[in-house]
C-alpha cells in the first residue's frame, strides 16, 4: 500500500550489562536471549581451542570406597570427544551523539548525528517545512542531502554514516553531518538503523525530532530541549547543555497585553546543544564446550570431563539415561562439589572456575550401565543453552561414539539458517517425522502411483511440506528445553492428526494482479475484470488478485472502515460476486486483498481522537495498540511496527480475532474468495495470520511484508540475508501457511539490471539470492505493484527492462506474479509465451535452479533440467550434454531454451 509515511521501527531491546564487547558477529542473530549449539568436529570458540585437551590439572578426592582418585591430564585415552561450539548474543552499551551547530553562515545550522557503537549505521530521516500541517516526512532539499544518500520512496532519505576523522564527544566512531541551508525546514526527523541486524533505534518510542524554527512542549520527542520545559523526564538522563530562548516577539506580546499564553503553545527556537542518548545492541558470541570420557582404570565408572569457555558463573543442568528413551534420572553419588538436586529430577552443578581464569570445567563420575548423560546449560535465570533444541545427549554405552542429535526437519526448499534456540519437544517431532516418512512412502511407493490420481498426489505434498512446516516452527521458537517451572517426567504427547490446509496451493499458480493504482477511479472495476475474465484465463493465469473490497476512507482501499460494507469504489457487492463467479466458471481462484493491520474509526473519544468504530464491528479504543500515541489505544503493544496513518489493530485482544476470524469465513463463504493477500503483515505478529489461515482455510494466502535492504554508502550490499531472514521469519511465524512477496528478489534484480552487475543473481553458495533461494514454496515473486509502479512509482523496475524480470520470475521457482499494466500492455505477447513455456515444461513453485553463470553482464541458469535461460548483454549457450537445447524465446537480453 501506498500510505505508509515512515519506516517500521522495531521495539527497543532490553539492555543488559556486558561482561566483555565482542567485535559483531559476520551475521549477526536476531535480538533475543538465546542460544544454539551445533555439534561439530571443529572448535570455534573466540579464538581459543580446547582440542589438546590438557586443562589445568584437578584433583579429585573419592567420597567414597569405589571413587579413585582422578588427574585430568591422564585423559588422553578417552574413548570418546567432541566439541560442540555454542552461540549466543550478548549486550553491550554506547550512546547515540545529536549535536546542533552553527553552519558557516550564521543563519544556517548544521546538523551530526553519531553513535560510538561498531556497525554499519544509516541514518532514515526526512523533513517537515514551515507551513506543513501534521506531522508527515517530507524529503529534503537536495542541497541538504550528504554523499551517499538514498531516496526511500517519496518521503524519507537514508544516508549512511561514516567513521568520523574528528569524533563529536571524543569517542564518536561513526557520524554524519547534515547542512540546514533552507529556512524553510522547521524541523528534521530520524530514526538510526543498524545495516548488520535490521534493527532501528527511536527515541522513547518514537522518531527523533530536531527542530529549527519552533515546537510544542507536547512533542516529547524534541531532541535538544531544556529540563526547564520538561522535555527531559525518564531515562535518557540530564545530559543536555542546551541553550533555548523565546521568540522576543512572544515576550513583547505579554508585556504589552499582560496576558500570559499558554506556556504549551510557546514557540521556542534552539541555539544549539549536544546530546547523548543511550543505546544498547545485541552481538554475537561463540563460545564452545569439549566433553571427553575416559573408563576409571580402578572402578570401571566413566570418568567425564566437560570444559567451556562461557563464563565461570555458568551452571549445568545434568542428569543420566538408562535406555534410549533419554528420559532424566537423577544418578548414584558421588556428585561434584557445588552441587545441588534440582525437584527430584536433575541435578545442578556449578562450574568450577579454571585456573587460568578462561572458562570453566566440571568433572563427572558416573557408574557403569548408563546408556547417556544429558545435560544444558544456565548462564541466568532467562538464559539457556542447549543443542539444536534438544538436550545435550552424550553416548555412555557401545563403542558408537557419535553424538545423537535430533536434528531439525523442515521443508526441503526451506534451507534457512538457524539462528534461535528451539524448543525440545522430542515426542512431538517424532510423531511428524514418522507422519512424513509414511507419506514419502506412500506417494513415491509403484503401486500407490498407479492408483492415486494426480491430485491426489499433489494433496500428499502439500501434506508432507505442511508437517516440515510444522517441524520447522517448533525448531525456530526460543523456549528453553528445560523450564524449571515446568519440568516433568517424559510422557508421550498424544497429538491429534493435523487438518492440512496449507494456504500455498499447488504450486503451479501464476498470479494476476488484477488492478493498479487507478483503477478505483473508474466506479465500476469489478464489471472491467470481469470482460477481462476469459482473455485473462488465455493467457495462462491461474490465480488473479483484487483489490480491497471494503468501505475505506481512501478511494483506493488500503485505510478500511466498515469492513461488512464491500461497496466500494471498485463497485459494489452484487458485482463483486457476479465477478467471482465469472472467474470461477473459467477455473480461475480469486484472492481479496484483506487489511488487517489498522482500520480508521468512525467517532471521536473523550479527547477528540479518533479510535471509536462503528459498523456491525462497533470496536471501541480497546482494539486499538497502546503504543501508538496519535490514536491513544488502550490495547496491549504492538506486537509489529507502526502504521501511522490510522489506528493500528491489537490482534492479541481475544473479541478482535474472534470477528476477524469471522469475517474471512463469511467473505469465503459468501461473496467466494479462495484466498488472501494480506497487506501490511509488518504490522502484526505472523502467529495471528496463522490463526486466520487456520480459521478461513484459504487454497492461497500471500502477506505483504516490505522494508528496505542493506545500502553502504548509496550503494546494495551483496549479502542481503539479513533481509531476506527477516521475511521468512515471518512466514515461519505463519506456520508455513502464508508465503510472502519476495522484496529481496525485486530489490536485487533492480540492481543488477540498473548497474549491469548479473553476479549479484547468485549467493555465496552459488543459489538464487531471494527468498526463493531459501524457502522458494514460500516466496511469491514480482517485479512491480500499484505501490512500486503504475503512477505512484514509489519503486519503479528498471525502465526498458521488464522483460528480463519476467524472464527470471517465470522460468525460477516460487510463485510468480503479473502486473497488470504490464498485462496489458505491448509486452503481453511475451509475457504470454513465458507463462505458456512455464506450463507446458510443468515449472513449478519447488522447480530446482542451477545457477550455471552469474558474471557482470550475464546471469544464466537451468531449471529442473528442462529450460535454460539467460539475462544481460553478455553472452551464454546451454552446453551440450545429455540434453540437446533448442532456443524458444528470444528478447531484449533474454534468451530461453528448451530441453529436446
Amino acid at each position: 500500500m501506498s500510505t505508509v509515511r515512515i519506516e517500521p521501527l522495531l521495539h527497543h531491546y532490553r539492555r543488559q550489562k556486558p561482561s566483555h564487547r565482542s567485535p559483531p558477529s559476520k551475521h549477526p542473530l536476531k535480538l533475543s536471549s538465546s542460544f544454539t549449539a551445533f555439534p561439530k568436529k571443529l572448535v570455534v570458540s573466540n579464538g581459543r581451542s580446547f582440542c589438546n585437551f590438557q586443562p589445568p590439572s584437578l584433583r579429585v578426592r573419592a567420597a567414597s570406597t569405589d571413587t579413585a582418585t582422578v588427574e585430568t591430564s591422564e585423559f588422553a585415552d578417552a574413548f570418546y570427544k567432541e566439541t560442540f561450539p555454542l552461540k549466543r548474543t550478548e549486550a553491550v552499551e554506547g550512546k547515540i551523539i545529536v549535536k546542533l551547530d552553527n553552519g558557516k553562515d550564521a543563519k544556517n545550522w548544521v546538523l551530526t548525528v553519531g553513535c560510538n557503537l561498531p556497525g554499519k549505521w544509516v541514518l532514515h530521516w526526512g523533513v517537515n517545512y514551515v507551513d506543513d500541517v501534521g506531522s508527515e516526512w517530507d524529503q529534503p532539499p537536495s542541497e541538504m542531502r550528504p554523499a551517499g544518500s538514498v531516496s526511500i520512496k517519496d518521503y524519507a532519505i537514508e544516508t549512511p554514516l561514516k567513521e568520523s576523522l574528528s569524533p563529536v564527544g571524543g569517542d564518536t566512531s561513526h557520524e554524519v553531518k547534515i547542512d540546514v541551508t533552507s529556512s524553510a525546514i522547521a524541523a528534521i526527523n530520524f530514526v538510526l538503523k543498524d545495516g548488520e541486524t535490521g534493527a532501528w533505534y527511536q527515541h522513547r518510542g518514537r522518531d527523533f525530532k530536531v527542530p529549527f524554527v519552533g515546537y510544542s512542549q507536547d512533542d516529547d520527542n524534541v531532541v535538544g530541549a531544556t529540563k526547564a520545559l520538561g522535555a527531559w523526564p525518564g531515562t535518557l538522563g540530564k545530559l543536555s547543555n542546551v541553550f533555548v530562548k523565546a521568540e522576543s516577539s512572544i515576550s513583547q506580546d505579554q508585556d504589552s497585553s499582560g496576558e500570559s499564553r499558554d506556556p504549551q503553545q510557546k514557540t521556542m527556537r534552539l541555539e544549539g546543544f549536544y546530546e547523548e542518548l543511550p543505546i544498547a545492541k545485541e552481538i554475537a558470541v561463540n563460545n564452545s564446550v569439549t566433553v571427553s570420557i575416559r573408563k576409571c582404570p580402578e572402578t570401571t565408572k566413566n570418568l567425564l570431563y566437560l570444559e567451556t569457555d562461557l563464563p565461570d558463573h555458568a551452571v549445568v543442568h545434568w542428569g543420566v539415561c538408562r535406555d534410549g528413551t533419554k528420559r532424566w534420572e537423577i544418578p548414584a553419588a558421588p556428585h561434584p562439589p557445588e552441587t545441588v538436586v534440582f525437584k527430584d529430577k536433575a541435578l545442578r552443578t556449578r562450574l568450577q572456575k579454571k585456573e587460568a581464569g578462561n572458562g570453566c570445567f566440571g568433572l563427572f563420575t558416573l557408574e557403569e550401565g548408563l546408556a547417556g548423560f544429558l545435560f544444558v546449560f544456565k548462564l541466568n535465570e532467562t538464559m539457556w543453552l542447549n543443542c539444536v533444541g534438544n538436550d545435550f545427549y552424550i553416548p555412555l554405552l557401545g563403542s558408537d561414539n557419535s553424538i545423537s542429535v535430533q536434528r531439525e526437519v523442515q521443508s526441503e526448499d526451506a534451507q534457512v539458517p538457524d539462528r534461535s534456540t528451539e524448543t525440545n519437544f522430542t515426542a512431538y517431532t517424532d510423531g511428524i517425522i514418522n507422519e512424513i516418512r509414511n507419506l514419502v512412502s506412500d506417494v513415491s511407493s509403484e503401486k500407490s502411483q498407479r492408483k492415486r490420481s494426480k491430485e491426489a498426489q499433489e494433496t500428499i505434498l502439500q501434506e508432507i511440506e505442511k508437517l516440515a512446516a510444522e517441524a520447522y516452527s517448533i525448531f525456530r521458537t526460543t523456549v528453553p528445553t528445560l523450564l524449571e517451572e515446568i519440568i516433568a517426567e517424559t510422557e508421550v504427547v498424544k497429538v491429534a492428526p493435523a487438518k492440512i490446509c496449507s494456504g500455498t496451493g499447488t504450486g503451479f499458480e501464476i498470479l494476476c494482479q488484477g488492478f493498479n493504482w487507478e483503477s478505483s477511479k473508474s466506479g465500476r472495476w469489478y464489471m472491467e475484470l470481469k470482460s477481462k475474465a476469459a482473455e485473462l484465463s488465455s493467457l495462462g493465469f491461474t490465480v488473479i488478485w483484487f483489490p480491497p473490497p471494503t468501505e475505506s476512507v481512501s478511494p483506493e482501499g488500503y485505510m478500511p472502515r466498515d469492513l461488512y460494507n464491500l461497496n466500494s469504489r471498485y463497485g459494489n457487492m452484487d458485482e463483486l460476486k457476479e465477478t467471482v463467479k465469472v472467474f470461477h466458471d473459467i477455473g480461475m481462484k480469486v484472492l481479496g486483498d484483506a487489511v488487517l493491520n489498522h482500520r480508521c474509526a468512525h467517532y471521536r473519544n473523550q479527547n477528540g481522537v479518533w479510535n471509536i468504530f462503528g459498523g456491525r464491528l462497533n470496536w471501541d479504543d480497546r482494539a486499538v495498540v497502546a503504543d501508538d500515541p496519535h490514536f491513544q489505544g488502550r490495547g496491549n503493544k504492538s506486537s509489529g511496527d507502526s502504521f501511522h496513518a490510522a489506528p493500528n489493530i491489537d490482534h492479541s485482544q481475544d473479541f478482535v480475532r474472534k470477528d476477524i476470524r469471522e469475517w474471512l469465513c463469511w467473505l469465503r463463504n459468501d461473496i467466494g474468495y479462495d484466498g488472501w493477500r494480506l497487506d501490511f503483515v509488518r504490522g502484526f505478529w505472523g502467529g495471528y495470520v496463522r490463526d486466520y489461515i487456520d480459521a478461513s482455510e484459504p487454497y492461497f494466502a500471500v502477506g505483504e511484508f516490505w522494508d528496505s535492504l542493506s545500502y553502504t554508502y548509496g550503494q546494495m550490499d551483496r549479502n542481503q540475508d539479513a533481509h531476506r531472514q527477516r521475511i521468512v521469519d515471518w512466514i515461519n511465524a505463519t506456520n508455513g501457511t502464508c508465503g510472502a512477496f519476495d522484496v529481496t528478489t525485486k530489490g536485487i534484480l533492480h540492481a543488477a539490471l540498473e548497474r549491469c552487475e548479473y553476479w549479484r543473481l547468485s549467493d555465496e553458495k552459488g543459489k538464487p539470492p531471494g527468498v526463493l533461494g531459501w524457502w522458494p514454496s514460500r516466496a511469491v515473486t514480482f517485479i512491480e505493484n500499484h505501490d512500486t509502479g503504475s503512477t505512484q512509482g514509489h519503486w519503479r523496475f528498471p525502465n526498458g527492462k521488464e522483460m528480463q524480470g519476467y524472464a527470471y520470475i517465470l522460468t525460477h521457482p516460487g510463485t510468480p506474479t503479473v502486473f497488470y499494466d504490464h498485462i496489458f500492455s505491448h509486452y503481453q505477447s511475451e509475457i504470454a509465451a513465458l507463462i505458456s513455456l512455464r506450463n507446458r515444461n510443468k515449472l513449478n513453485c519447488r522447480s530446482r535452479v542451477k545457477i550455471t553463470k552469474a558474471k557482470r553482464d550475464v546471469y544464466a541458469a537451468i531449471i529442473d533440467e528442462k529450460v535454460a535461460i539467460k539475462i544481460g548483454p553478455g553472452h551464454y549457450e546451454p552446453a551440450s550434454g545429455p540434453q540437446n537445447w533448442n532456443k524458444s524465446l528470444e528478447g531484449r537480453d533474454y534468451k530461453v531454451w528448451e530441453a529436446s
